[in-house]
């Protein structure tokens, strides 16, 4: 992933790290940065957020805009924007870079106003309650400054039918992060009936609607067909599932014993698994590992405990049907995202597109 990442980045010009957006290296964010570090020894989620954007090896965090610079650089120029080419930096129109920050910009909003945690739930091993509730101040305002500055930057972009589309992302955005709060509030999710449908609208929500509408919106600015918009959306809307689904499947493909990564209930190798195993099975399988939990209450403190629950359960989803049902849904993803590729001229942005989408739908 991180080689696909670095040469997409040679295509479309220069790197699209976090830290090196423009728009980003201001004062006000450099005093967040001093203000987060007041968090170190606490356990609030806003710290390991800020240390992702610098530390994340695998640049998840930079993917949407990389991939809204490189769909940019593949569509190149229609017919209508031939006299505004020399506004053009490798192949790539200076408001479809702008674009591409804006929506790195407002992903990056969302992610610092996830690390919010409930005070009422915390316990004294989190950290002091002054230094969450600081936390929790912090990432309110950070967030909040992002996404104000990248609406402004949307509305200098001067193009109705673009606001509308990212507007229209972020109310997206703010559906599906509110389901998945709602829903997260209810022990654990282990008896949530989601079912795959309502898994996919809810992907799309919080986290395909933003990239699937910005590939457009580029599309848009740069005055192409409403096919090739069409092909933009399909694009980012695939690519980005398959992505969710490459992320959902690791705790299950692991190759390592070793390894015991944490897994969430309400991920499609799990809700595939509930669907083919019959809801009342999945109930019954829940509670067995529950029960011997119970028995063994004892002989292990209740981390020790919860661990071997979860653990016994992903053994059980691993011995079923969801892990292969979910990966050959992710590559049905990834084929659609390459079959809308199909639509745009042969070039090393293209081939960088299709690349993303080999390195997600790659298993062992």
């Amino acid at each position: 992933w991180s080689q696909v990442v670095s040469e997409a980045e040679k295509i479309v010009g220069y790197p699209t790290s976090f830290m090196s957006l423009r728009c980003l290296l201001s004062d006000e964010l450099s005093n967040i940065a001093m203000q987060v570090r007041k968090l170190v020894g606490t356990k609030h989620p806003l710290l390991d957020t800020a240390r992702g954007f610098v530390y994340d090896s695998r640049n998840n965090l930079q993917m949407r805009g990389l991939v809204v610079l490189l769909i940019s650089k593949a569509a190149g120029p229609s017919t209508a924007e031939l006299s505004f080419q020399h506004d053009m930096v490798s192949g790539i129109y200076s408001s479809q870079r702008s674009l591409a920050e804006i929506t790195e910009l407002i992903h990056t909003a969302f992610l610092v106003h996830r690390g919010i945690v409930n005070i009422g739930e915390l316990k004294s091993c989190d950290g002091p309650l002054k230094d969450m509730q600081f936390g929790n101040k912090m990432a309110v305002l950070s967030g909040d400054f992002l996404l104000a500055n990248a609406c402004t930057s949307l509305a200098q972009l001067q193009n109705t039918k673009v606001v509308e589309l990212i507007s229209s992302a972020i109310g997206d955005l703010v559906q599906g992060i509110y389901y998945e709060n709602s829903k997260s509030s209810e022990e654990n999710c282990l008896t949530d009936d989601i079912g795959m449908s309502r898994w996919k609208e809810q992907v799309f929500l919080s986290h395909s609607a933003l990239l699937a509408k910005s590939c457009q919106a580029a599309m848009e600015l740069a005055k192409h067909s409403a096919e090739i918009q069409d092909m933009a959306f399909q694009y980012g809307k695939h690519m980005s599932m398959s992505h969710k689904l490459h992320s959902d499947l690791q705790p299950f493909v692991k190759e390592s014993p070793t390894d015991t990564m944490a897994f969430s209930l309400n991920s499609a190798p799990a809700i595939l698994h509930q669907e083919f195993l019959g809801r009342e099975a999945w109930l019954k399988q829940i509670r067995e590992p529950c029960a011997s939990r119970d028995n063994c209450a004892l002989l292990k403190p209740p981390s020790h405990r919860r661990a071997c629950v979860f653990q016994q359960l992903q053994e059980a989803i691993k011995a079923g049907k969801g892990v292969t049902s979910a990966i050959d849904l992710c590559r049905c993803h990834g084929n659609r995202a390459l079959a809308a590729l199909e639509r745009f001229p042969p070039s090393e942005a293209r081939d960088a597109l299709a690349n993303i989408v080999y390195a997600v739908t790659r298993f062992p």
